[in-house]
């Protein structure tokens, strides 16, 4: 009995002792969870929201892209303030202000208030979490648990990237959206009571300055890139489709649209920012990314590779939950299941990518997942049909979702693994950098695919049409140089009776506004091909060894 005892002893203790060593992983993992799940509960629950807040399928995409924008065009700067405060510390104050974020965002009235919360201040409180827990993984674990700690993070952003869409469908259709912000309000306040157990390193916190400057390039750089790609569906690429007027002046400078000019200042001031940070660098200086760490080629394919994974995320995220909700009419809860097979597979392959890094090299994990992607977007634009059914369609979705998941339990360690410990949050902020910049160029171009599809394809409809009178075409032409909403074919039909129509010009109208939807969605899965086919050579540069090894 005494033996019993003493082996009871003996298990009891190493269980102990797991728990404590892994309760840290625990802690960041939730956070990690939390940072991601955001978007696509937002994405599933569109119809919901638009109503709620009295608000259209436009001004809500500008709030999703800016949320993730905020996070981009921040984000390094807050893994310069978690060397500046400590890494535990830069976790907590973000930890406050995220909860303070999605407080707001639960009782929002409004789709200003909810821009606030949400895009705004959730955004700036996770530019401190996110980086903050690329350093403390690195700080608290050693050899292959940091590279299973690494893994772990990245598998809990995949499970957050599948469980969004039910939890937000479950949510949304059975209380309300609000909830789930709420909720994660009483998260955040819990791990925040859990983070005094975050280990850090003596090292971490330095005097050096934040270089306001930087800040300021890079946040406003990424800012005017991404509007630029938002506002092209209403603007136009090149030639002006709408010319915005400021104190009742037209602003389309030589008669190009605005759209050329907000890429073209973004790219050249994000080059002045590169550029400063280059003369920093090399003289001594505290610039807010180290340019010398992208000459490391892992470091750089690890980074494309994970922006081409996000914005291919949030473009399949965006897309295909308006076409579900605003044309075929599923609720969030519906829209949640129809995409079951996209989630299974994330988390089924998260874990499956975490144990296959004893047996095969990064490289070859994440050129599976590239294929994976490939193959998935193929057969997902083959399979587009007016109600999305059919075992292709899902098949389609569960070989995207094993591509993801791939890549979500490889890139992290990838990227954090290329560098110091020393050089970790810096890192860290970076991969959340671009993340994020994928995120929200994914959103924004896919929205300006989808609507430019739409509104070419229908006008082009009405007009070739015989049975709408001249004077209806003219009317839809001038309303649809705002660009085309997105509803339902029977709300097409509505309107055009309540404007007028006869029923037969309704029926042409609506059937018209259908056969451009299909096309619209069309185009974008095209578009999801070409950004899968286009991203595979950037994984050349992946390490092609067993980890440890």
């Amino acid at each position: 009995m005494a033996k019993l005892y003493w082996l009871q002893n003996i298990f009891q203790r190493d269980y102990n002792n797991g728990m404590k060593k892994w309760s840290i992983v625990i802690i960041l993992a939730v956070a990690q969870f939390i940072m991601v799940l955001d978007s696509t509960v937002m994405n599933v629950s569109i119809t919901s929201v638009v109503n709620d807040l009295n608000t259209s399928v436009s001004s809500l995409q500008a709030a999703i892209t800016f949320y993730t924008l905020t996070m981009a065009a921040f984000m390094m700067t807050g893994g310069k303030l978690g060397d500046l405060w400590g890494r535990r510390r830069a976790f907590q104050i973000g930890a406050v202000i995220y909860a303070a974020g999605s407080f707001i965002t639960a009782i929002s009235p409004n789709i200003q208030t909810m821009f606030i919360g949400w895009s705004i201040i959730e955004g700036l409180g996770a530019v401190l979490v996110i980086p903050a827990i690329a350093a403390l993984i690195a700080m608290n674990y050693t050899g292959k648990d940091r590279v299973l700690g690494f893994t772990l993070i990245g598998a809990a952003a995949g499970v957050a990237v599948a469980a969004g869409p039910l939890i937000g469908g479950y949510v949304t259709t059975y209380l309300s959206w609000r909830y789930v912000f709420a909720a994660e309000t009483v998260i955040m306040a819990i791990l925040l009571l859990f983070s005094g157990s975050l280990r850090e390193a003596p090292s971490a916190k330095t005097t050096t300055r934040l270089d306001i400057p930087s800040v300021i390039l890079s946040a406003s750089g990424m800012a005017l890139l991404v509007l630029g790609i938002l506002q092209s569906k209403v603007w136009g690429w090149v030639t002006p489709k709408s010319i915005p007027v400021v104190a009742g002046h037209e602003i389309a400078p030589l008669g190009i649209s605005l759209v050329v000019y907000l890429i073209l200042f973004g790219v050249i001031i994000l080059r002045t920012f590169i550029k400063r940070q280059r003369i920093l660098e090399d003289g001594g200086g505290n610039p807010l990314l180290k340019i010398s760490m992208l000459k490391l080629l892992p470091l750089r394919s690890g980074l494309a590779v994970l922006t081409a994974q996000y914005l291919i995320t949030a473009a399949v995220f965006f897309v295909l939950p308006i076409y579900l909700q605003m044309v075929l009419g599923y609720d969030a809860l519906k829209t949640g299941m129809k995409i079951f097979p996209l989630s299974v597979a994330i988390v089924l392959f998260s874990a499956i990518g975490a144990r296959l890094i004893n047996r095969y090299t990064p490289r070859q994990i994440i050129r599976l997942a590239q294929g994976a992607l490939l193959l998935g977007a193929i057969i997902l634009l083959a399979s587009i049909s007016p109600e999305l059914k059919g075992v292709i369609f899902g098949s389609a979705l569960f070989v995207l979702g094993a591509g993801l998941g791939l890549l979500a339990s490889q890139i992290g360690n990838v990227t954090m693994s290329s560098v110091s410990d020393e050089n970790s949050s810096e890192v860290g902020g970076l991969q959340g950098t671009f993340q994020n910049l994928g995120s929200s160029i994914g959103t924004a171009l896919i929205g300006s695919v989808m609507i430019a599809s739409l509104t070419s394809g229908f006008i082009s409809s009405v007009n070739s049409s015989t049975v709408l009178t001249p004077s209806v075409k003219t009317a839809v032409n001038e309303t649809a140089d705002q660009g085309v909403p997105i509803a339902s074919a029977q709300d097409i039909e509505n309107m055009a009776l309540v404007g007028g129509a006869t029923q037969a010009q309704a029926s042409d109208l609506s059937s018209s506004y259908e056969e451009a939807q299909l096309a619209s969605l069309r185009e974008s899965m095209v578009f999801l091909v070409l950004i899968a086919l286009i991203s595979i050579p950037l994984s050349r540069n992946i390490p092609n060894k067993l980890v440890g090894a």
